[in-house]
């Protein structure tokens, strides 16, 4: 007897674009030069997804961007990352994602060593704006020094444990998102059993992006593109729409196009912008025909001439 697939839509999937050869959509890709706190270029409820990695608070390397912004201490920063998270909320459909990759921070303050728990803050702020929150990732960073540690060597009791792990926190905007029966570009967007099994367990274990980029993106503390890959597949289906309002380099538009979802990006400082443009082929784009556009708008409110 023949035994019954465990996928019988995926099946009749096949039978579909066997026949009707379903062409992947042309996406658009719009990189905005601007600050993420405003996103009046966006009309309510017109992102799928949203897929980010914010300057962490408390991280000095971001010390100088919050303060461009007068924000100096841990709450100023994360009302500062609030004013985003609202715009995203706003801009999301009704059972849109919002992925959010963010690590916590430990700092001495005032002679005092102490952790600064940034996700829970996020969790706290995205709640109070109407965001249901799902389980977390927990990506789980390989480090060079493998038996670093901060305290008083082998002696109890005053070393500290090291972060290296970090979160990528998944909300949901109201209800799971609802679509149309038998919508081929959803059943197009199918994730594998192998990859089901590995993205949706609790822990990743991904290389982080210093072992392979530029000086440039590990300043600005880009993530591989593995991380946003599986966010991308896992929430979107061909043809979304993806927002990143901490574009960086560049890596959520560049993933997005290969994955043949439309994609907005916000980057606030423009020095960016040469880098983004490489990482997405934009100048091979201009001489050789493609199924995605691209635009750039550059805002007043960018910041022309930021320091590394």
């Amino acid at each position: 007897m023949k035994r019954k697939s465990l996928y019988p839509e995926r099946v009749l999937l096949n039978e579909f674009l066997k026949y009707n050869e379903l062409k992947m959509p042309k996406t658009e890709h719009e990189i905005i030069l601007g600050d993420s706190r405003r996103m009046g270029e966006i009309k309510d409820g017109k992102v799928h997804v949203v897929v980010t990695s914010p300057p962490y608070p408390m991280i000095e390397m971001w010390d100088d961007l919050f303060k461009s912004f007068g924000c100096e201490t841990y709450d100023e920063m994360h009302a500062f990352l609030a004013e985003v998270w609202k715009e995203c909320y706003r801009v999301l459909v009704d059972g849109g994602i919002a992925c959010i990759n963010i690590g916590d921070a430990t700092r001495k303050v005032d002679g005092i060593f102490r952790l600064f728990p940034n996700h829970s803050r996020v969790i706290e702020k995205c709640e109070k704006l109407g965001f249901v929150t799902l389980p977390c990732i927990l990506w789980k960073k390989p480090t060079t020094k493998p038996n670093a540690f901060l305290g008083s060597g082998f002696l109890p009791s005053n070393a500290y444990v090291t972060l290296d792990c970090e979160y990528v926190l998944v909300f949901r905007k109201g209800k799971p998102r609802k679509f149309k029966a038998k919508d081929p570009y959803r059943y197009a967007s199918y994730y594998t059993k192998e990859e089901r099994d590995v993205w949706f367990s609790q822990i990743w274990d991904i290389k982080g992006i210093r072992q392979e980029s530029s000086e440039m993106e590990r300043r600005v503390a880009a993530y591989p593109d593995e991380v946003v890959y599986r966010l991308i597949k896992m929430f979107s289906i061909i043809g979304d729409t993806v927002l990143d309002p901490f574009l960086g380099t560049g890596t959520t538009t560049k993933v997005a196009i290969q994955l043949h979802r439309n994609s907005i990006g916000y980057e606030i400082d423009e020095k960016l912008l040469p880098l983004i443009k490489e990482k997405i082929g934009y100048q091979e784009r201009l001489f050789e025909p493609k199924n995605f556009e691209v635009k750039v708008t550059l805002r007043d409110d960018r910041i022309k001439r930021m320091k590394y």
